[in-house]
């Protein structure tokens, strides 16, 4: 998933239109809407989680305009391969493997399982893992969705600032049009910061923490598989289970892969 690239197709939609209808894109860059709208955007966001989180959204910005790189093609052949391995030579055979695997998900339910901890207790354990990391991918999405909800709001206030200021120089009506169109640009920018930005955004980093927690749950039923000693060819279609349909053939049949493979990382 890929923001920026859709992100820049609705912005050239938008200029596109405006060009078709006449209008110029020039007439977008107001100054005082531009301030107001994300000035007061990023005020309320703030003022509503702090400021420690609220400076972590350039780096949570560009990790949603870079597509999702995900490996779980070559992490079930990986683990199918443990379970092979496991099930041959028992679970210390895997201890020299461990330290190849990068992923410290993988890594760590591996060694678990090695050291010989109780299944309910690996579960657990890989759960809580899990529901942190979307706990703290939570907080990101919720501030890209808390802006997308201030934007319009920001936008109405301009607008109606901007008619204030219209109607306090009906004297000179020459210019009433030129001043209300200025004034409509405010909510212009306001609804399509919010609905081009923020919320696309918002919606990116939670289709990728999704598609994480879907991964990681899918080695957990792996590595669980392994400790339970099931055969490798079972411990394939349960990884097809997790991983849906349109992978049935790949986990059924799975082909070599390096053991370093990792779970790509969500926003």
């Amino acid at each position: 998933m890929d923001a920026g690239v859709g992100i820049l197709v609705a912005l050239g939609a938008l200029l596109v239109a405006d060009l078709i209808e006449g209008g110029s894109p020039v007439a977008f860059f107001n100054p005082s809407a531009i301030i107001l709208i994300f000035g007061g955007t990023f005020g309320a966001t703030m003022a509503t989680t702090s400021v420690k989180q609220f400076m972590t959204m350039p780096k949570l910005l560009g990790m949603s305009m870079k597509p999702r790189v995900s490996d779980i093609d070559q992490i079930r052949t990986m683990l199918v391969k443990f379970a092979e391995r496991a099930r041959r030579e028992g679970l210390l055979a895997l201890e020299a493997d461990v330290e190849a695997v990068k992923d410290p998900f993988i890594q760590h339910g591996l060694q678990m399982i090695i050291d010989g901890l109780e299944p309910d207790t690996v579960e657990e354990i890989l759960e809580i893992e899990i529901e942190s990391a979307q706990a703290r991918h939570a907080k990101g999405i919720d501030l890209f969705a808390k802006m997308g909800g201030y934007a319009p709001t920001m936008g109405v206030i301009g607008t109606v600032m901007g008619l204030i200021n219209v109607l306090a120089n009906l004297a000179d009506p020459a210019g009433l049009g030129e001043s209300i169109a200025v004034a409509f640009i405010a909510t212009l920018i306001g609804v399509g910061s919010a609905n081009i930005l923020w919320l696309p955004v918002s919606g990116n980093l939670k289709g990728k923490d999704q598609a994480e927690a879907r991964e990681r749950r899918l080695a957990l039923a792996a590595i669980l598989a392994i400790q339970a000693g099931d055969n490798p060819r079972i411990v394939a279609q349960k990884l097809s289970a997790h991983a849906g349909p349109e992978r049935a053939v790949a986990a059924a049949s799975p082909e070599a892969a390096p053991a370093g493979a990792t779970v790509g990382e969500a926003a």
